[in-house]
């Protein structure tokens, strides 16, 4: 709601009895007042101004594909008049290599005896390589069963690897790690360290370890920099190990 200015009232006595009389026409506000109507005013004519000549656009842009429209009607009526007398003409060709089409049927035909004669000399190839492929599956099937005995070996080999190393590794979830260490107390044997490390992100990280091992932090951190899990798995277990003998010295 538009707020209406009231003039004040004034008392003339009360005025008068001062030493310097003076009456407030509050000018300022009147001022504001008009301020406010002439920036209105001007809003308003700048939004007709522009309706008009969008409108303006508008219309012009409208005419355009009209005109774009009715050009591209009468091109199309010429091109369906130009191709009318094309399948004229075309009609009278076709039936001069229906002629030539029957002469070309006879010559087809007598060219098919002659595929088939290479048909059969085909067919022969294809008995001598069928007989080349059944040779070189048995081959395969026979390296294929090489291959199985090698690899149910390899479990055996790997339990061995691990012993031998004291550390075993597995997947336990989408990029992620289990590393498991073992033979780090000579006095308790089967005495375990293990930690999971997280590869889901460019920046590694180490969600469990246990027992904790207080310089994993710092361990981590060198990992992120030279990005060698090989190393910082090395370096763990030399940690762990380093901890076992300074918690659990040997006597």
């Amino acid at each position: 709601m538009a707020q209406t200015l009231r003039l004040p009232q004034i008392d003339l006595e009360a005025i008068l009895s001062q030493q310097n009389p003076t009456i407030d026409l509050r000018l300022q506000p009147y001022e504001n007042s008009t301020r406010n109507f002439l920036k209105a005013v001007t809003s308003y004519k700048n939004r007709a101004i522009a309706t008009i000549s969008e409108r303006r656009k508008h219309q012009t842009m409208e005419k355009k594909k009209i005109l774009e429209k009715t050009q591209a009607v009468e091109a199309e009526t010429t091109d369906c008049k130009m191709r009318e007398i094309d399948l004229v003409a075309q009609l009278e060709s076709e039936k001069e290599e229906r002629k030539e089409a029957e002469l070309k049927v006879a010559a087809f035909t007598r060219q098919n005896a002659a595929l088939d004669e290479k048909c059969d000399a085909v067919e022969a190839d294809i008995q001598q390589y069928r007989a080349l492929t059944q040779n070189w599956r048995r081959e395969k099937d026979k390296e294929r069963s090489l291959l199985s005995t090698h690899a149910s070996k390899a479990p055996l080999e790997l339990r061995a690897c691990e012993k031998y190393l004291g550390c075993a590794i597995e997947g336990v979830d989408m990029n992620k790690l289990l590393i498991v260490f073992s033979n780090l107390d000579p006095a308790e044997p089967h005495r375990e360290a293990s930690f999971v490390l997280d590869l889901s992100t460019t920046t590694y990280k180490v969600l469990t370890a246990s027992p904790v091992l207080p310089t994993m932090a710092v361990l981590v951190s060198r990992l992120n920099d030279s990005m060698d899990i090989y190393a910082f798995i090395k370096d763990v277990r030399v940690a762990y190990q380093q901890m076992v003998n300074f918690c659990f010295p040997v006597a």
